[in-house]
């Protein structure tokens, strides 16, 4: 679509703001000469990379603002957050293997190669179109706290009121092999060992760094060493990541000889070998001599579980998809239910009436988060009534078109509760969600001797707060942040997609659909478009709201929206990374289309 197309298709903010930008950029082009007048010439800045008046390059069709167009392909699609990783789920496409097979040898290989954000130590959750079921079904693959450890010892350990971020207290069972194993064994083709094993041969031979993984690289291991992170034993996660005591460097070839032996192990023995066999006594000694407290038997009882995904309707258009807690899946189903009470059309693209009502969206729905989010096996969840219509109507009413709300609160039931996101489909018609990850960072900063991987910390969410849904116990499932995405139009698949980001997801995964559905936008320039963040709702930790909390803006977000939001009464915060990182596959008429995005690394192909 040529620009002056697009704008003609765009609302009339939307259009204008479109127009603004696309000036913006031609005004920056224009060549220096020397009859210019000074006035023109922009001062000299001593970072080019972060200039504040240089936008992106000029697209001759679709948004003007957009990274690349989507690509296209009739047999298979993948898109994750690291080159290799989808040229590899491609190879598995080719190879005759289904998107299973692809997500899996995927989501090992992003294990070596993304380390900051996911890892066979951390927890998995997916939803897949099955073809023969015409179906959206969920997986959850997330672990449970240590039997050995209780709520009394937790508390002992915790450091004003909530469970430290790193170390052994944050640990839980992780649940990404069985999950694999879950998947593989209900719709792989290919054997198992010849799924795993393309990882095992990267992590042995090493993989330049790109820009940034190293980043947050960097970034964890200063975190790890900083005062007061109550670590019981670094050596080894230095030993694996940071060899000569430094993390690698941008381009800067990386290997993991330990992860290699491992994912060999599990090629051999499937995932016994980590649940029961010679990684589970590893893992066992290896929390008995720092003073930790996962078992072996811990690790034997664990089970993922196949879940009925929580849908709701989004303007009568599309199926949205959401997996039910521990997951916060429901949130992005009560953050569309509540933003289709209103014309978000209307009020314009990034305009800052329809931020405002989006966020205020958020806000409300974040409410509920907090107060009944949690292991659905330790206590019920009135989960019909918080994703019906009625109650999104309800709580609707309790947005201001003029002003913020300030003493928002969750509903009162009737009587009777860093990240890595990848999509792969193949020519049966299969797609695949899939998020996986070791939650803050890295993970708790522990290595197990000579495996190769760090466990995660999710054991961090937990609440120690009495008779709180969330409250710690043994063996219970915390609540978590990673979701998924799914999304039918006409009981047909449509999209397959994910933000990572903590609880930046729900309000990412929402800003999707409503660009795509309300706006127009194409599947591409949906994930590059301008997002909003909002932090401060309270958590089902058990920490309370920091107040209104505060809206970030990426600096893409015009300024009138800018100045009206906070006209609104909005606090706006300097944009400051953790706005997701996106990728997707939607389902066209016989082919699909996939996009990443500029956030990350990562790369969308098809064939």
């Amino acid at each position: 679509m040529r620009r002056r197309s697009f704008l003609a298709a765009l609302p009339a903010t939307a259009a204008a703001t479109a127009a603004a930008a696309q000036q913006t950029k031609e005004r920056n082009n224009r060549p220096v000469t020397d009859d210019a007048p000074a006035r023109a010439q922009p001062a000299a800045s001593p970072d080019p990379v972060r200039h504040p008046d240089i936008r992106s390059g000029d697209r001759v069709s679709g948004a003007p603002w957009a990274s690349r167009s989507s690509v296209w392909g009739v047999s298979g699609a993948a898109a994750t957050a690291h080159p290799t990783a989808t040229m590899l789920a491609i190879d598995i496409l080719r190879r005759g293997g289904s998107a299973v097979d692809a997500a899996i040898a995927a989501n090992a290989a992003l294990g070596f190669l993304e380390p900051t954000g996911c890892g066979i130590g951390g927890d998995l959750f997916a939803m897949l179109w099955d073809p023969k079921l015409g179906k959206v079904v969920g997986l959850n693959a997330s672990g449970r706290s240590p039997r050995g450890l209780s709520l009394a010892t937790v508390r002992s350990r915790a450091k004003n009121g909530a469970i430290p971020s790193f170390g052994a207290i944050s640990v839980s069972v992780p649940g990404c092999v069985d999950g694999w194993a879950e998947m593989h064994a209900r719709y792989g083709r290919l054997p198992w060992k010849e799924v795993i094993e393309p990882a095992a041969a990267l992590a042995e031979q090493g993989v330049p760094v790109p820009q940034t993984i190293a980043y947050y690289l960097e970034r964890n291991f200063a975190r790890f060493g900083s005062a007061g992170v109550p670590i019981e034993e670094l050596e080894n996660a230095r030993a694996t990541y940071a060899p000569g005591g430094r993390t690698a460097a941008e381009g800067q070839v990386f290997k993991n000889p330990d992860l290699a032996r491992t994912y060999r192990l599990i090629a051999a023995g499937g995932r016994d070998a980590f649940y029961q066999g010679p990684i589970a006594e590893t893992i066992e000694r290896y929390f008995r001599r720092i003073g930790g407290w996962m078992t072996r038997a811990d690790l034997a009882a664990h089970r993922s579980e196949w879940v009925e995904p929580l849908r709701t309707s989004y303007r009568g258009e599309v199926e949205a998809y959401g997996l039910p807690p521990n997951s916060q899946g429901l949130s992005t189903l009560q953050l569309l239910s509540i933003a289709e009470q209103f014309d978000l059309k209307r009020m314009g693209f990034l305009s800052a009436a329809s931020i405002h009502h989006q966020a205020e969206a958020k806000r409300i729905a974040f409410e509920d988060r907090a107060r009944y989010f949690a292991d659905p096996a330790f206590g019920r969840i009135p989960l019909e009534w918080l994703n019906s219509k009625a109650y999104a109507q309800e709580r609707a009413r309790l947005v201001r078109p003029d002003r913020i709300n300030t003493s928002l609160r969750p509903g009162q039931a009737p009587s009777q509760g860093d990240t890595t996101y990848f999509t792969v489909a193949d020519r049966d018609g299969m797609m695949v969600s899939l998020i996986q990850s070791n939650y803050r960072g890295m993970g708790s900063g522990l290595v197990p001797d000579r495996l190769g991987f760090m466990f995660q910390d999710r054991g961090e969410l937990f609440a120690l707060t009495d008779r709180h849904p969330n409250l710690y116990a043994p063996g219970k499932r915390p609540f978590q942040t990673i979701i998924p995405g799914f999304a039918t139009r006409g009981g047909k698949p449509w999209l397959s997609f994910g933000v990572m980001g903590g609880g930046m997801q729900p309000q990412g995964q929402a800003q999707i659909i409503i660009n795509m559905v309300d706006y127009g936008l194409d599947l591409q320039a949906a994930g590059d478009a301008p997002r909003w963040q909002h932090e401060g709702s309270p958590e089902p930790t058990g920490a309370p709201a920091e107040g209104a909390g505060v809206l970030r803006l990426e600096s893409g977000v015009p300024d009138p929206a800018r100045r009206g939001l906070a006209a609104l009464g909005w606090k706006l915060g300097e944009p400051d990374g953790g706005f997701g990182g996106y990728q997707a596959i939607l389902r066209g008429p016989g082919a699909y289309a996939a996009a990443s995005e500029m956030r990350k690394d990562g790369l969308a192909l098809a064939y």
